[in-house]
């Protein structure tokens, strides 16, 4: 009965080589599965074995018991066989020296000896709650990715954010033409491909170009192809981007650059679903869908007489509003996080996660370049850190923009910091509700009550 019990128990591993202790801490533990070590090989023998979820560890280790080296050197290889371990590490020696430096290598948090066994405790469980999270979200972020859920290319937890997939969701499947608005940086193109793969046309092709990109005597070849002969270079008849979106997704970013005599050629495209390559007369039918993108004012421009108002009316049949990145308090952290574990994996593996300071620092800062920004830093972090755990200095954030309140109404001024604070609590916890109710201070029933309040989701 005992062994089909301890299959069920999240697993302990205690390294510890003094016997007395060994067994107080045994006996504290009897809702885990505890397994024993007094030195680095069984330790180690241990962790392949049976891959503990959580470790705590004596740096006084033999043959260094009055020192800390052996210790560090069995964190050292735990972190390198089995990161995701929540290693506790405790120490009597340099106590702040050595918490600085455990932290630094990976571990998830220091006590300092003689133990005092409840406070220990309660850390290790906090350690296993937060393990259990991370396997869970681990499992959840595979499932999506192999069931290639629609729009499942974006990292979101704003509701703003979820509102604007739910809209490219419901338009996805019909012909309408779409037109996503937004700053620089605030993912139209990541957008745009969700709506094409979400789309009966997700087997054909998705071509994306960038009207402000191409210089404006090419533009036209660009999109509508061009005979051989046309022009000066022109050696080989080549289709268009549209020809070549035929059947998918033709995904027009920074439209608004589009000079007004193309625009004509466009709308024609747009009415008679026929394009005509530079240099012929032969008109060739292609089935495409348009989707375009721009961060400016295009009803400004109409009125300037810089865009078509008949091209913004059939270009333009549903509109999508972005949001960016600072108006989707929790997602700079969400998006942050999913940025470090990509780019360690590739260009850094030593590097965990961020630091307290960088976390506070993604939070507050006002991302004027959107998730554009946000993605370059935490690459060029993660890139260039020399810990384990990406500080506020390595992202360049060490002075985060001051807040600043426009609304003139206390209430409203209230929910709305309210709502902020509670996000970026989710964010940075997870969503786990217990430990957002600890880190904003209020009890479990405070916290659903706000939920609730405020139509939040964990």
């Amino acid at each position: 009965m005992t062994d089909a019990r301890s299959k069920v128990l999240p697993k302990l591993l205690i390294v510890e080589d003094d016997a007395g202790l060994q067994a107080q801490l045994k006996w504290a533990y009897e809702d885990f599965d505890v397994l024993i070590a007094g030195d680095r090989q069984s330790a180690l023998t241990l962790l392949r074995s049976e891959m503990p979820d959580v470790v705590t560890l004596d740096l006084g280790l033999p043959p260094d018991p009055d020192g800390v080296s052996e210790g560090f050197a069995v964190l050292d290889e735990i972190m390198a066989l089995k990161p995701d371990t929540k290693v506790i590490v405790a120490s009597g020696h340099n106590a702040r020296e050595s918490a600085l430096q455990a932290i630094a290598r990976g571990a998830y948090d220091f006590y300092q000896k003689p133990v005092d066994i409840d406070a220990l405790g309660l850390i290790v469980r906090r350690a296993l709650q937060l393990h259990r999270l991370e396997e869970e979200n681990r499992r959840l972020a595979a499932k999506v990715e192999k069931d290639e859920k629609v729009l499942g290319r974006m990292i979101t937890g704003a509701p703003e954010m979820i509102r604007v997939a739910r809209t490219i969701e419901r338009v996805a499947n019909t012909n309408v033409s779409v037109m996503l608005l937004g700053a620089s940086g605030t993912g139209k193109e990541l957008l745009a491909r969700g709506l094409h793969d979400a789309s009966d046309r997700a087997k054909g092709e998705f071509v994306a170009i960038n009207c402000a990109a191409i210089p404006e005597n090419l533009l036209e070849s660009e999109l509508f192809g061009h005979e051989k002969g046309a022009f000066t270079g022109a050696v080989k008849t080549t289709p268009g981007k549209i020809e070549q979106a035929g059947g998918g997704t033709l995904f027009l970013d920074e439209v608004g650059d589009i000079p007004l005599q193309l625009q004509v050629k466009l709308l024609r495209f747009l009415q008679e679903r026929v394009v005509e390559r530079v240099g012929s007369r032969e008109s060739i039918p292609v089935d495409t869908r348009i989707v375009c993108a721009t961060h400016q004012d295009l009803e400004t421009m109409i009125t300037d007489g810089r865009f078509r108002e008949d091209l913004y009316y059939r270009l333009a049949e549903i509109v999508v509003k972005i949001p960016s990145l600072a108006e989707r308090p929790g997602d700079a952290t969400l998006l942050g996080k999913a940025f470090l574990n990509r780019y360690a994996k590739e260009m850094n593996p030593r590097v965990r996660g961020f630091a307290s300071d960088a976390l506070a620092a993604i939070d507050s800062w006002g991302w004027p370049g959107n998730v554009r920004e946000l993605e370059n830093r935490v690459k060029r972090a993660v890139i260039m850190a020399d810990e384990k755990l990406v500080s506020a200095a390595d992202l360049d954030l060490n002075e985060p923009d001051e807040e600043v309140i426009n609304a003139l109404n206390l209430k409203s001024a209230r929910e709305q910091a309210d709502r902020k604070v509670i996000r970026h609590a989710l964010a940075r916890s997870e969503g786990n509700i217990s430990s957002t109710a600890k880190m904003l201070g209020i009890s479990r029933p405070t916290l659903y009550d706000l939920l609730k309040q405020y139509d939040l989701q964990a």
